[in-house]
């Protein structure tokens, strides 16, 4: 291209983003877990789109690294059905990039008449959401302008991280996430040198994203890129889910896209990727193991030594650029997918 899309501009800010992010809220998030310490043993996340996919990373961080019982609230319940589900001991935690949507204030403003702690993740401090909350972490993401999100999406996963840790008091956790600004340009410049081999996947009509653990949230959140920016049909599993009947859709050439990262469900991963290419698949694969990105016909490595936990905030990156250009062959304006609004309110 002779002009960069910001899509473009935005998935290379991710780095200096992240980095931006630790430094402006971590001793505002230290201070707010030190402050909500106690007043709650559940956390109910309220969250649409990408920022859903934030909030299924925080299910598994919350729930394995502090132990702390995690839902993710049905807005509808409250926004539509206007009903009020007993809250008791619940944080009520948003996390809405515009801070707009009618249905995530509605789960606020009934976990604020129950008198329980509201806590909003936005890249818009000064939305009605960010006005509604007790307190607001700011993604400090600055304006973005495409439609497709992406550096608000791993700015929020690094909030998320910067909460777990602080909850936790777990101040070695601090360390890893200042790596991540190197990992996150690593990963770009990888995926980069992959770009003139994505072409072929161009006349794509669907496929699967899978992914377990930690990188559920990459499935569904590489699967939304995909569909938002080429209007493919990508539909996201976990592994164990996708062999709980799904595999049977699973044909000659049949696409997969699989998100292999070293830790406690990476043998399961294997077993899948050994079972779809059994089954002809055409296999894809996002990884930090280079024997097994050696074995497959299209593979991104990720930087080796990346802890399970956060791997998310990197695994998504191969997939953000992937839906770029698959965007730019197929002729579409990547800033501007076809029926999408930056701001979706929903009720």
């Amino acid at each position: 291209m002779s002009n960069k899309s910001f899509l473009e501009q935005e998935i290379f800010e991710q780095p200096i983003i992240i980095d931006h992010l630790i430094q402006k809220e971590q001793a505002h998030i230290a201070a707010l877990a030190d402050k909500l310490k106690g007043k709650f043993n559940y956390i109910l996340i309220a969250a649409r789109g990408t920022s859903d996919n934030a909030a299924r990373y925080a299910q598994y961080l919350f729930q394995i690294h502090n132990e702390i019982p995690v839902a993710l609230a049905t807005p509808s319940v409250f926004s539509i059905y206007k009903k009020h589900p007993n809250l008791d001991g619940a944080l009520i935690l948003a996390i809405s990039q515009s801070g707009m949507s009618p249905d995530i204030l509605s789960v606020l403003k009934e976990g604020k008449h129950q008198g329980r702690p509201t806590l909003a993740v936005t890249n818009n401090p000064e939305s009605p959401l960010g006005e509604l909350a007790d307190d607001v972490i700011s993604l400090h993401a600055g304006l973005e302008k495409a439609v497709a999100a992406t550096k608000t999406y791993t700015a929020s996963l690094v909030a998320m991280a910067l909460l777990s840790m602080s909850l936790a008091h777990d101040d070695s956790m601090l360390a890893t996430l200042k790596n991540l600004p190197d990992w996150t340009d690593q990963t770009i410049q990888k995926a980069l040198s992959k770009t003139d081999q994505m072409e072929r996947f161009h006349d794509l009509i669907h496929g699967v994203v899978i992914g377990r653990g930690f990188n559920y949230c990459t499935a569904f959140e590489i699967a939304l890129k995909i569909k938002e920016l080429t209007g493919i049909t990508t539909v996201p599993y976990s592994s164990a889910d996708f062999l709980h009947g799904p595999v049977a859709s699973v044909h000659e050439g049949y696409p997969a896209l699989v998100i292999a990262h070293h830790g406690k469900v990476f043998q399961d991963t294997k077993q899948v990727i050994e079972r779809v290419n059994s089954l002809g698949a055409n296999t894809l694969l996002i990884s930090d193991d280079q024997d097994l990105c050696n074995q497959e016909g299209f593979s991104i490595q990720t930087p080796s030594g990346i802890p399970e936990w956060v791997s998310p905030v990197v695994n998504v990156i191969p997939g953000q650029v992937l839906g770029w250009q698959l965007a730019e062959y197929r002729g579409m304006d990547p800033d501007n997918p076809r029926g999408l609004k930056k701001v979706t309110k929903t009720r």
